[in-house]
């Protein structure tokens, strides 16, 4: 590197941290230090170590970078702008308002350029992780000798919050084991926390934790260009180990009010902004941007669009030596991902949902090579584990089998992490009870409509001795709160298979499969394309009555075929099966009232969870028998009795209401 161009990355440097400046000074709100401390970085990234193309944000060939510390979004969006991104300067102005492309944390789908949406602290690193996943699946499979398309880098930039949170030690801990030598992490080591020093909250030994997860680590001194651009080449040019760069810097460089110091995590400096522009030398007019810089990244567009080029030459070339597997490549992630229902044989005997959803997953991902699935060390209870398509390690990065161990946290986000690159269908396993670990990563997947499937087992109190630690009740409900998360809670084969027929269809966002762990009787007198097509509706008339109507019963899962049972002694009781809530809820005016007339006001509505999302369906004059306490230690059958969750007890209130 030059002289000239070492200052041309200087002044864009500091270019950035004037617009940073200005994006918070005209908001009155936001982030200052980090970015601030990171301009250098940022400078040496998209000028010169990243491959990307503007013009083409989801360009596969690309580097990714994703941002953890999401509070330092508007170091994001300057290099972002700058770098020649579509992000206007009318958009910097607008950071954090209302429908601007900017918002206070970056949003996947919002802003191009953008990875993921990060915002709780870590979770970054976990998608980070999960990218680079997908990469090494993607390689595996397509690259060959001669062709080398997946060999792109997943970047992610960190603070010290994101590795305080466990979350990044569990991920990081599966990068190691699994040798991902495609996956950077970028510490800015700034020593701040948003509470004072770092040394008030922890004392590790970064780099000692991270050799024993596996990783190679550099130290550098985060405001040398020269340091930071030497310290990348040699990270990608490790042959099997994840690296670290620990960037020394300083939050808030530059103003010398509040560097160093706690006071930079917020936007106070921001009075200084004038004072910034004029110590750097730049322009005092906000937000804007020297012609030397223009020049600088017109430049490196141009450099950018000859790696891009020649990248989709070499695709090109690619597709035509290996139609089948350019066939492949595309259909990934693609509507067909529903071929070999049909061949799937129809439960003739009592069977456990969990057993039920295994039955249909080996079947649908012999067909369908997108399907990959995870789990937090229960493929055996949860019943995912996919036979003859391998397990994913450092020695089989084509395995499409994720052993995650004990982290759930880790698991879901990493799953996103697969999701955000749009080339698999991630699905992961665990405990209904332990989705409290999952729920982070879960809600981020409904904001960021990602089609991640969670296979949740063991649905309720019935799963019997273990214990209340071991038995959900309030989690259904907890999910069923999360915004654009379908939760189906099917009661037979039938409806498992509509349930996964309808979390593939689906695209706009995460399903939940809750699943029992004791067995459950077919129920065949509901035709099954009806129990199928039911569950895509969210409910269904399981039992219509023949007199006319007095009263409605509904129920889900393992209380369905007790309401079943009951519901035929009354011929003016209609049985409604109600597998999922949100779906019932996105149909038209006119199909819910079909379903639940509102002049039937006498309803009763049983499910083994929390009765709290079932108000709204029973209205003022009905009843619900749940569960709103705690379990115990006890035997299924014992427990059932004790919560009232039996016919005799379903029949005694129907004849009250």
């Amino acid at each position: 590197m030059g002289v000239s161009e070492e200052s041309s990355w200087q002044l864009a440097a500091h270019t950035a941290r004037g617009l940073v400046m200005d994006m918070v000074a005209t908001a009155k709100s936001g982030h200052l230090g980090t970015p601030l401390g990171l301009a250098e970085l940022g400078a040496a990234l998209w000028g010169k170590l990243l491959h990307y193309h503007p013009q083409e944000p989801r360009w596969p060939g690309r580097d990714r970078l994703v941002l953890s510390a999401g509070h330092a979004s508007a170091w994001l969006y300057a290099w972002l702008h700058l770098a020649g991104y579509d992000l206007s300067v009318d958009e910097l102005r607008s950071f954090r308002q209302m429908g601007s492309r900017t918002p206070g944390h970056p949003e996947f789908g919002r802003t191009p350029g953008v990875e993921c949406s990060t915002g709780p602290l870590g979770q970054g690193i976990g998608n980070a992780v999960g990218m680079a996943v997908s990469a090494k699946m993607l390689a595996a499979r397509f690259d060959t000798a001669a062709f080398k398309l997946f060999d792109h880098r997943v970047v992610c930039v960190c603070g010290d919050g994101c590795l305080q949170e466990g979350l990044s030690s569990e991920a990081c801990s599966l990068a190691g084991l699994w040798h991902l030598n495609n996956f950077i992490l970028l510490y800015d080591a700034n020593q701040v926390t948003l509470d004072g020093p770092l040394a008030r909250s922890q004392s590790e030994d970064v780099v000692r934790r991270f050799g024993a997860c596996g990783f190679d680590v550099q130290e550098i001194d985060g405001h040398d260009l020269m340091a930071i651009v030497k310290a990348y080449t040699q990270a990608t040019h490790s042959a099997d180990r994840p690296q670290l760069i620990i960037a020394h810097t300083v939050i808030g460089r530059g103003l010398a009010a509040i560097e160093g110091s706690s006071k930079a995590h917020g936007k106070g400096g921001a009075i200084y902004a004038r004072e910034l522009r004029e110590s750097l030398g730049l322009s005092p007019e906000p937000f804007s941007v020297a012609p030397e810089v223009r020049e600088f990244f017109q430049e490196q567009q141009e450099q950018q669009l000859v790696y891009y080029r020649d990248w989709q030459e070499r695709f090109g070339n690619w597709r035509r030596e290996f139609p089948q597997k350019a066939e492949e490549l595309e259909s990934l992630g693609a509507e067909r991902d529903l071929d070999g229902a049909e061949e799937i044989p129809p439960m003739t005997s009592p069977e456990a949902t969990r057993s039920s959803s295994g039955r249909i997953l080996q079947v649908l991902a012999q067909r369908n090579r997108s399907l990959v699935t995870g789990s937090a060390d229960l493929f055996s209870s949860c019943k995912n584990y996919l036979t003859a398509v391998g397990d994913f390690s450092s020695s089989n990065f084509e395995g499409r089998n994720l052993f995650f161990g004990v982290r759930e946290q880790a698991m879901g986000s990493l799953l996103n992490g697969i999701a955000y690159e749009g080339f698999f269908r991630p699905s992961g396993s665990t405990f209904l009870v332990f989705s409290d670990y999952l729920r982070p990563a879960i809600r981020l997947a409904a904001l960021a409509r990602l089609p991640v499937i969670y296979i949740l087992t063991h649905d309720s109190v019935l799963v019997g001795a273990d214990g209340p630690t071991h038995q959900p009740v309030e989690q259904l409900a907890a999910l069923r709160c999360i915004p654009n998360l379908d939760v189906i809670r099917p009661a037979d084969a039938e409806e498992v298979l509509g349930a996964w027929q309808a979390a593939l269809e689906r695209r706009e966002g995460p399903t939940a499969l809750i699943l029992s762990r004791q067995d459950l009787p077919p129920l065949e007198e509901i035709p099954a394309a009806r129990r199928r097509r039911g569950v895509k509706w969210g409910a269904y008339v399981a039992k219509k009555e023949t007199l006319p109507l007095r009263k409605i019963l509904l129920a889900t899962g393992s209380e369905l075929a007790q309401a079943l049972e009951v519901g035929a002694k009354y011929p003016d009781t209609r049985v409604v099966s109600m597998p999922c809530l949100e779906r019932f809820e996105r149909l038209s005016p006119e199909k819910k009232e079909a379903l639940l007339p509102a002049s039937c006001r006498r309803r009763l509505a049983v499910e083994a969870g929390s009765a709290q999302p079932w108000f709204r369906y029973v209205g003022p004059e009905g009843r619900i028998l749940g569960v709103d306490t705690f379990g115990f230690s006890a035997p299924a059958e014992d427990l059932r009795e004790h919560f009232g969750l039996t016919t005799v007890r379903l029949e005694e209130i129907l004849g009250e209401i």
